[in-house]
């Protein structure tokens, strides 16, 4: 565990892009970025948001774990409709994994929000339609190595439960109510797809 640790990149933000409050977590929020495998880039992207917007760790495709601020603080992550927003991102921990999320398929190739084509090995192919799409940019091996890593870390510093949850593929009631646990951010909004349901990362969270 402890040269886990020492394996994890520090690019933090600017200490007026995330509040150092402290709270007590109840949630560890999974999301993917919609970008490229550059770690460094997506928590650069959040050095100058008014709205404090960002997560405290991001995986790129090689499975590192870049840390752009303590798993203490926090910032805004869900951007949720409910009164309760807020509290929930006080109460959560955001863990960002580097993909693209959702690939549009033409002739044959799948192609991404960049409109640059994303190699077939790559995608995930469900036989349903998930929040409005069928092909996704999968996660690599290695980026779900170090996630139940992290995860593992994480629930035990902050007493979180790693229980299996079905409906966080879903929006969710107990996730929108805080109830303690592991969810993605398509469990707090009906508009989100990320994390997609891929069968590697659902393995991975039922054996933490």
């Amino acid at each position: 565990m402890n040269n886990f640790l020492n394996q994890i990149i520090n690019h933090p933000l600017p200490d007026d892009q995330y509040f150092k409050d402290i709270y007590t977590k109840r949630q560890i929020v999974l999301h993917h970025t919609v970008s490229n495998g550059n770690a460094k880039n997506v928590i650069d992207t959040w050095q100058t948001t008014k709205e404090k917007v960002g997560v405290a760790f991001v995986i790129d495709r090689e499975g590192i774990i870049h840390k752009a601020f303590s798993s203490a603080h926090w910032a805004h992550h869900l951007g949720t409709k409910e009164i309760n927003n807020t509290i929930l991102n006080k109460q959560s921990i955001g863990i960002e994994l580097c993909s693209w999320g959702a690939l549009t398929e033409k002739n044959g190739l799948y192609f991404n929000t960049n409109n640059h084509v994303i190699s077939e090995e790559e995608v995930v192919k469900y036989n349903y339609l998930f929040r409005g799409s069928r092909y996704y940019q999968k996660y690599t091996n290695q980026q779900l190595e170090s996630l139940k890593l992290l995860l593992r870390h994480l629930c035990k510093t902050y007493n979180i439960p790693i229980d299996y949850k079905e409906d966080m593929w879903k929006y969710s009631k107990a996730a929108v109510r805080g109830d303690k646990g592991i969810f993605t951010h398509v469990s707090y909004r009906k508009d989100k797809s990320d994390c997609h349901p891929q069968k590697e990362l659902i393995e991975s969270l039922k054996t933490i």
